[in-house]
């Protein structure tokens, strides 16, 4: 599942970055979802649960979720709209898609307005920790 892997990714990263600051334990860690990312954030949540159970730095470590809406702009009208917008559009297997790979997106979808494929995402894209707290 994406979302185990996603989860593991996060949490290996997290010790690497405690070892870099000589961190003996993780208290706390804060993480962003990108709305395009489509994370099932139960499972995610669970997933990040039962790795680091595994993991003496994350032992009692607090894990804050939270997702961030995706925006999107025409390169050529500057219009933006939500990722909510564009996957109204979207049939399964383009969510699915966008769901594994973000970058799908610019080729399952046009600028609302103006009809161009040129956007960029400007926020709400991938997962990333914004925070770590721990103790020397």
């Amino acid at each position: 599942m994406h979302e185990w892997a996603l989860a593991e990714s996060v949490l290996t990263a997290a010790i690497e970055a405690a070892e870099k600051e000589k961190l003996k334990k993780i208290t706390e860690i804060k993480i962003a979802i990108g709305q395009l990312q489509q994370i099932e954030e139960d499972i995610f949540k669970f997933a990040l649960d039962e790795i680091k159970k595994n993991e003496e730095k994350l032992k009692n470590v607090k894990i804050t979720i939270k997702t961030e809406k995706s925006t999107l702009k025409c390169k050529n009208c500057e219009n933006t709209w939500t990722f909510s917008d564009m996957k109204k559009k979207l049939n399964n297997d383009e969510s699915e898609a966008i769901h594994f790979i973000p970058e799908v997106a610019f080729v399952h979808t046009r600028c609302p307005k103006c009809k161009s494929p040129d956007f960029e995402i400007i926020t709400g894209r991938g997962v990333s920790i914004t925070q770590i707290k721990g103790k020397k």
